[in-house]
């Protein structure tokens, strides 16, 4: 089952991927009033955290963890902190027609119709005037339009400078960590070459000395040949002679 992210407008998930690119994902604390603390810095209406709930590394700053083992874990205490919430909009106010307000305003309808001096006194629109009607209605109705209308790409930057400086100092501490993670893997090759290399002179020696030995071993066994076979020569020798002088 897929872990993703539980903060708001987080579309994070627990793959290698994101592995890789140093984002870590950690469940909810089992202390039950650090949990609701938790789940109160998410903003999320009508949200309970389960067993399985996940926050990931980019909602806390980089104090928060402690990187000196293999693990990256959460320091006690930490909260949630940094999030990228939008400006919550406000809607726009209802008009209120009750009966009375809309005699008032055929009233004073009527009396415009039978005063012509007072509707020659306005000045007609001019074209700037118009201009500014139409700004004012665009600024209207971006000022009201749903919330969802920006919600739906609110990941694409970080809503303040504070949370930009968080996400550049944990950048920066990520790219710090890979370079020490690669320094330490080269030195890991070195050593390794290093302990193949003395093993492979080990086994060189030892191949030398079996190779000695095996010829040392042969020679001596080719003199103890030569040595029977003359001992062999001189008995059958003699053996002739006691032959020849027993027959003679």
């Amino acid at each position: 089952m897929p872990d993703w992210c539980a903060a708001f407008c987080c579309s994070n998930e627990r793959t290698v991927e994101n592995r890789r690119r140093g984002i870590t994902f950690h469940r909810f604390p089992k202390d039950k009033e650090l949990r609701k603390k938790w789940e109160v810095a998410l903003k999320r209406e009508s949200f309970t955290a389960r067993d399985r709930s996940v926050i990931c590394s980019q909602h806390f700053l980089q104090c928060d963890f402690d990187r000196t083992r293999q693990t990256v874990r959460l320091r006690p205490g930490a909260n949630p902190s940094v999030f990228n919430f939008p400006s919550v909009f406000s809607s726009p106010p209802k008009s209120r027609a009750t009966s009375a307000s809309r005699r008032a305003e055929e009233s004073l309808s009527v009396a415009s119709d039978n005063s012509p001096e007072i509707a020659t006194s306005h000045p007609q629109p001019q074209p700037n005037d118009w201009c500014q009607s139409d700004v004012c209605e665009v600024k209207h109705y971006s000022n009201h339009v749903h919330p969802s209308f920006y919600w739906d790409h609110c990941y694409a930057m970080p809503a303040s400078p504070t949370a930009v400086k968080t996400r550049l100092m944990e950048a920066l501490a990520r790219v710090e960590s890979l370079e020490r993670e690669r320094k330490n893997a080269i030195n890991r090759e070195k050593r390794a070459k290093m302990s193949l290399k003395s093993v492979l002179g080990d086994l060189r020696e030892k191949i030398s000395l079996m190779k000695s030995s095996v010829r040392s071993f042969h020679s001596t066994q080719v003199r103890h040949n030569e040595h029977f076979e003359n001992h062999v020569h001189v008995i059958a020798g003699l053996f002739i002679t006691l032959f020849i002088k027993l027959i003679g």
